[in-house]
């Protein structure tokens, strides 16, 4: 295949080690490095691709794989072409003139739109990408970014971060006022930043007849909600509002609205409307520049008291616009040193907590299990040694001193058991002397302390925590890429990283566990469900049923003991969707197409007279596994089945795939399902076979009614 570089692209020399790429239609704006602009030297004239990728790689001094996902990547944004100068020019002509007296200038603003990269020129910010940062690869993500400079400076650092975290993040921003943009633009998620009536809430509340003065805010923030929703069923990740370093009348400022209060009172009423919306969630950037320093980040001790902007864009303004002041201004050292010498500090902290929320919302990586060892971890020493988890009462100290970290991480621990993630501990101790100590006197703070109760798998034995960590896997039916392990013994954990990389490994600092515990976004979940809740039970009700089933001869005679209760039902237009969306995101064994549903597509669907979305509740005599199963059904083909792991094995998965079928049936003569193969996906993929649908297509079956009847 010949490439070579497009006819409309421009190359501008910018400084050292930096080359801006400007393509003429698209008004793609690139920063690449010196090796990325000798990469594209080689594509000045049409070469056969990819001959010659090993002298090229070898040139550049970089792996063949990246330099030939660099290609792919610089292909894809248009820069690279596979056509010579004449067939690309007349390729866009031919896409120009089509429109048959149609304004062909609107045409090509619509591609650009559809095309677009990175902030607005004015805000454009970051560092060149070398070969490495655009062949990094990894899933794609398409975000909007709706927001002023606070936000769109931020663009290429969000996109740095989420390669960090081996993810493809193309970012497109505007500005709040632009939703059509959410209609026109391919996504998958939405940011919004701070609103422009943030402005108006420094005007008394006597002037405007005693309004509250964040209510035009809220107004604000519910009118663009309520239009991006309408226009996109993405999630959307909305910022709350620094509060304020300073105040306008010192001390004075006092009472419900005074000045720091104003914004407070906004994050905690626009929290309150987000709860409104389906898939809309607000990230705290109050928090996030709190922990590193306020002062450092915001500039409302410099120019404004709510433009919430960096100090740091004062070092980063071009020197024409001195002529504002005349040409004098003072030393930037001062301004500088605050900043700590880097003007682009906000940008950094704040694409952390914006790709922490992104991998939250989306589910990315999350983490199922966490695996505790007990000594030197929940307490200090050896237990068998100490004969107790602790020696303290308070006479000796209260309980935030040095025990204080001890019961800090099981706080932390018990929080994320609340959150629905699995604790199993692993210990080379004697498992009868460590349930004999492992108690917890009157005086201690037990709500704040696990229990051997509090753990859904054990091994507490002399076997390798390799070993063991693979059984708890295998017990649960969990991917070991799903487990997070924590130890305080460094060949412990080295020994788990090296044999089982899989697994992420923690225990180096137990001072900084307790909030790597709490923040890190694979632990956390968007809304907490009923089933969340109590997944610890029902898991361990279903490895009980395991153990059951395991001793009873007829596999056919243990089900009917169970007393199977499945409830098949249409979710009605405005049921809660957390649990549905949670099921297609974090189901991976029985997921026929490994799809996953936002909120605002599940409420689509389930108000889209040709669409369809069911659900699956089953209970048997050990508990109520509660809603364990979702399917959604568009123009007549099941594009999304998922059933939790925790019910597989009880044929529940065929009931409720004729129980759709069976709603389908006065709407539809047949259905269509479609296979997806993954790696963990084998249970699913003989569902449609074993129902009646005859293979049609490459992973597509369909399902007749007529002939079912007649069969």
């Amino acid at each position: 295949m010949p490439l070579t570089q497009s006819r409309f692209l421009h190359r501008i020399d910018v400084g050292p080690d930096r080359v801006l790429l400007v393509h003429a239609l698209s008004h793609l704006r690139l920063v690449v490095d010196a090796d990325t602009a000798r990469l594209l030297d080689h594509f000045a004239a049409p070469r056969a691709w990819p001959d010659g990728l090993a002298g090229l790689a070898g040139e550049l001094g970089q792996p063949p794989g990246i330099v030939a996902a660099c290609v792919a990547a610089l292909g894809e944004r248009g820069v690279l072409v596979d056509q010579g100068a004449e067939a690309e020019l007349a390729h866009w002509s031919a896409e120009l003139a089509a429109t048959h007296g149609r304004d062909p200038g609107e045409l090509l603003e619509r591609h650009r739109r559809q095309a677009r990269a990175g902030g607005e020129a004015y805000w454009a910010a970051g560092a060149a990408a070398s070969p490495a940062d655009l062949g990094a690869g990894g899933r794609r993500i398409d975000a909007i970014l709706f927001g002023d400079c606070d936000l769109q400076m931020e663009s290429e650092f969000l996109s740095r971060e989420a390669a960090r975290r081996g993810l493809d993040l193309r970012v497109a921003a505007t500005f709040p006022d632009d939703v059509r943009f959410a209609a026109e633009h391919a996504h998958d998620v939405i940011f919004v930043g701070a609103l422009r009536a943030r402005h108006l809430m420094t005007i008394d509340p006597a002037s405007v007849g005693g309004a509250a003065p964040h209510g035009a805010y809220i107004a604000e923030a519910n009118e663009l909600l309520t239009a991006l929703r309408r226009a996109s069923a993405a999630p959307i990740l909305i910022d709350n509002l620094p509060e304020p370093t300073v105040q306008p009348l010192g001390m004075a400022d006092r009472g419900l609205h005074a000045h720091r209060n104003r914004f407070r009172l906004a994050n905690v009423s626009l929290s309150d409307l987000a709860e409104r919306f389906a898939d809309v969630h607000v990230i705290d950037v109050a928090a996030a520049l709190a922990q590193v320093g306020a002062a450092r980040m915001l500039d409302d001790a410099q120019v404004g008291f709510t433009h919430f902007g960096s100090p740091g864009w004062m070092l980063q303004r071009p020197p024409s616009e001195l002529a504002a002041t005349h040409g004098v201004f003072p030393d930037l050292a001062p301004l500088a040193e605050l900043v700590g010498g880097d003007p682009y500090g906000r940008e950094k902290i704040m694409a952390k907590a914006h790709a922490d929320a992104l991998a939250t919302a989306l589910g990315l990586d999350r983490k199922k299990c966490v695996v505790v060892d007990l000594d030197g971890v929940l307490w200090p020493g050896v237990l068998a040694e100490t004969g107790a988890p602790f020696a303290w009462t308070p006479e000796i100290s209260g309980p935030f001193s040095y025990v204080g970290l001890y019961f800090g991480i099981h706080e932390a621990l018990l929080c994320l058991k609340r959150r629905g993630v699995l604790l199993a501990c692993v210990s080379k101790n004697d498992e009868a002397t460590v349930r004999e100590l492992w108690k917890w006197p009157e005086h201690y703070p037990r709500e704040r302390l696990l229990t051997p109760d509090d753990f859904v798998a054990w091994r507490i034995d002399w076997t390798g925590k390799v070993e063991n960590i693979r059984s708890i896997a295998d017990e649960l039916g969990l991917a070991l890429e799903s487990f997070v392990f924590i130890d305080d013994h460094p060949v412990e954990r080295d020994r788990v990283r090296r044999r089982l990389p899989e697994v992420e490994v923690w225990g180096e600092d137990l001072f900084s566990l307790r909030r790597r515990l709490l923040e890190d976004p694979r632990l956390q979940t968007p809304r907490l469900t009923g089933e969340s809740a109590r997944r610890t039970d029902l898991v361990k009700a279903q490895l009980a049923r395991r153990r059951e089933s395991a001793e009873t001869l007829s596999e056919r005679d243990y089900l009917a003991s169970l007393d199977l209760v499945s409830r098949i039902e249409p979710v009605a237009p405005g049921e809660p969707l957390e649990r549905i969306a949670e099921i297609f995101q974090r189901t991976t064994q029985f997921n026929t197409t490994g799809r996953r549903f936002a909120a605002g597509e599940l409420d689509a669907l389930a108000r889209d007279p040709r669409a369809g979305l069911f659900q699956l509740h089953v209970r048997d005599r050990f508990g109520d596994h509660g809603l364990v199963g979702a399917a959604a059904v568009l123009d007549g083909e099941i594009v999304g089945f998922a059933v939790s792991c925790r019910v597989l094995g009880m044929g529940v998965e065929h009931a409720f795939l004729q129980g759709v079928l069976e709603a389908l049936r006065p709407v539809c003569a047949g259905v269509c399902g479609r296979i997806v193969e993954s790696a963990r996906n084998i249970p699913a993929r003989n569902l449609y076979r074993d129902n009646g649908f005859v293979h049609a297509d490459d992973g597509l079956w369909r399902f007749s009614f007529d002939a079912a009847a007649a069969a």
